[in-house]
């Protein structure tokens, strides 16, 4: 009987795990099922791109899966009972249970609206491909009246900024507000902070510094200090959350729902579960969680595939790398920094800013698409054969 791999999420992480067993395991004797709530993989990295009037190439995953072996159920997720190794999901067909012997967890995060009053009702974000594009609409709406409209962006993280430089740079005719918590770029080194005061300055954003906002209302903000600030679009972008999904379904999570994970990725509550991505809390090698970020889910996916490899070969399990690097901030089309930090995750003093930091983050963004538009990067012909055959003939073939 074959062992059944299941992989909730078709993000960056679900997508490289699903892949990479595919590539390097034999489909006789393993099953992989990828379960996502979308047929088309998001490019989550770019979609601040997407709201901002840029067009972005959607990959379908059936086209990214095809030839690998690799089942695809488009459905949403509505439960896991690692007891009973079953996930339960919603489709148009009504959904059911799907039973696993492995299951890899990769559901990702979303916005979180930190119990503010009027986020869910009124604010915008870039979380999720229909929400971006909804806020594009918002947006084409301000520059059809003419007039402009002001854009706030609420939340002084990578997402924020990245948000509100590309809308300033994309649509000159909106003026554009950040909103931060406390001190701008306070995590970069001086020369970073410099170089990001100064884009604030040259795309006309705004920055309002240790502001702290209570409530979202249709046309306007209200901080903690009594200012209302008046906003056509709000976009939130202060802080992200994960699906409580594995907390409800009894696994060992953190408060916020992270899956409390071994340095192997494995569930230390339930062996047979791994989590990859934002959904897993890890200390990295630095003794420190790693952050909700791209670059962790890239590293912790890694772990993942070699723990699973290992478990289904009868080998060690090896060690990769959890660390995290530094940020990768884009500053529109034009303009970026990189910002490298230490094992304390403390930023390093230089950096590297302006065309060159925005070539760079282009030229990830560009890689990463294309490894998650390759996942097996090109299975062997006798493999693909055996992918692409049914049970009884992949076993003939095998034998």
């Amino acid at each position: 009987m074959k062992h059944r791999v299941v992989v909730l999420g078709a993000g960056y992480a679900g997508v490289y795990v699903a892949g990479n067993l595919a590539r390097r395991l034999s489909p006789v004797d393993t099953e992989i099922i990828v379960v996502n709530a979308v047929p088309d993989f998001v490019e989550r990295l770019r979609l601040h791109q997407l709201a901002a009037g840029q067009e972005l190439e959607t990959q379908q995953l059936a086209d990214v899966f095809a030839g690998t072996g690799i089942r695809l159920r488009v459905a949403r997720v509505t439960g896991v009972d690692p007891e009973r190794q079953v996930v339960t999901v919603a489709d148009a067909d009504g959904g059911g249970e799907l039973g696993y012997d492995t299951l890899v967890y990769a559901l990702g995060s979303h916005v979180a609206d930190s119990g503010v009053p009027g986020v869910a009702e009124h604010a915008f974000n870039v979380a999720g491909r229909p929400s971006a594009l909804r806020l594009r609409e918002r947006l084409d709406g301000l520059g059809r009246r003419g007039e402009g409209g002001s854009v706030l962006v609420v939340g002084d993280g990578l997402t924020g900024i990245e948000t509100a430089a590309e809308i300033a740079e994309s649509r000159p005719g909106l003026s554009v507000a950040l909103v931060a918590r406390g001190e701008l770029g306070a995590r970069l080194s001086a020369g970073a902070r410099s170089h990001l005061w100064r884009a604030c300055d040259r795309l006309g954003i705004s920055v309002l510094e240790h502001t702290s906002v209570e409530a979202v209302e249709a046309t306007r903000v209200l901080c903690a200090d009594g200012t209302a600030l008046a906003s056509d679009a709000t976009v939130w972008t202060a802080g992200f959350a994960v699906n409580p999904i594995a907390a409800a379904g009894g696994l060992e999570v953190t408060e916020n729902g992270q899956i409390i994970v071994d340095r192997t990725m494995r569930s230390v509550s339930h062996p047979n579960v791994y989590a990859a991505g934002d959904s897993a809390y890890v200390i990295g090698d630095n003794g420190r969680p790693l952050p909700m970020s791209c670059a962790s889910a890239g590293f912790t996916s890694m772990q993942a595939l070699a723990a699973i490899l290992a478990q289904l070969t009868g080998r060690e399990i090896p060690r990769t790398k959890l660390v995290y690097l530094g940020n990768h901030i884009s500053l529109g089309r034009r303009d970026g920094i990189l910002q490298a930090v230490d094992d304390e995750g403390v930023a390093k003093p230089k950096y590297v800013g302006g065309r060159k930091a925005a070539r760079i983050k282009a030229g990830i963004l560009k890689v990463s698409l294309w490894a998650n538009s390759h996942p097996t990067f090109g299975l062997p012909k006798r493999k693909r054969r055996l992918a692409a055959a049914p049970d009884a003939s992949a076993e003939k073939a095998f034998a």
